[in-house]
């Protein structure tokens, strides 16, 4: 009966823990169904992320420096989404794409092969907040990929995408080995993506 207890106390214990850990990726199940192994290192401008921030676009209009526990002799894909496109309340275009590298070795992004270009958030007005995720997945090998590139003058191909689906297309390891998020809404930064996205 005593071990039967410790037992139940042990599994709700650890429920727990799963449910704060899911709690604190707020992206979960939304774009990924697990949370990342661990949270990743990003910094914009110079200013470290931390999990949640509240970030203007203005503040993220350029790619971000990223690092995790990365091995050098191993390949990474690493993207990130908007899963609240348009709006949280009405995600109808979930996940807008913003940035995906693949077959990164080790840690050296500018080493990868880009398949869609870094843009940075463009909430519309009246939106409200937006999640922005970034994660990292460890490939078993190099990827072929035969698909379109995205320029990030254009917004063909980034609407309705989903990382877990290209996770598991491309048998990426889930869970992510790294990820994180921040929140952002519209700024008077955002019309200029708009045209940046419009090829103008």
């Amino acid at each position: 009966m005593c071990y039967f207890l410790l037992y139940f106390v042990v599994l709700l214990l650890n429920a727990n823990l799963l449910l704060c850990i899911d709690r604190e990726f707020d992206f979960v199940p939304d774009v990924v169904r697990n949370s990342p192994e661990t949270v990743l290192n990003v910094t914009f401008d110079n200013e470290k992320l931390h999990l949640g921030d509240e970030l203007t676009p203005t503040k993220v209009k350029d790619q971000p420096h990223i690092s995790w526990s990365a091995k050098p002799d191993e390949f990474y894909t690493v993207v990130m989404t908007d899963p609240d496109a348009p709006s949280r309340a009405d995600p109808k275009f979930r996940e807008f794409l913003h940035w995906l590298v693949i077959n990164v070795p080790g840690e050296e992004i500018a080493n990868g092969e880009t398949l869609a270009q870094y843009v940075g958030s463009g909430p519309p007005k009246g939106t409200g907040l937006h999640r922005y995720v970034l994660l990292v997945f460890r490939q078993p090998d190099k990827i072929a990929f035969d698909g379109l590139r995205l320029s990030n003058r254009s917004r063909m191909g980034r609407k309705n995408f989903s990382i877990q689906k290209f996770a598991e297309k491309y048998g990426l390891e889930l869970p992510a080995v790294a990820g994180t998020y921040y929140r952002a809404a519209w700024d008077d930064y955002v019309p200029t993506v708009h045209k940046q996205l419009s090829g103008e």
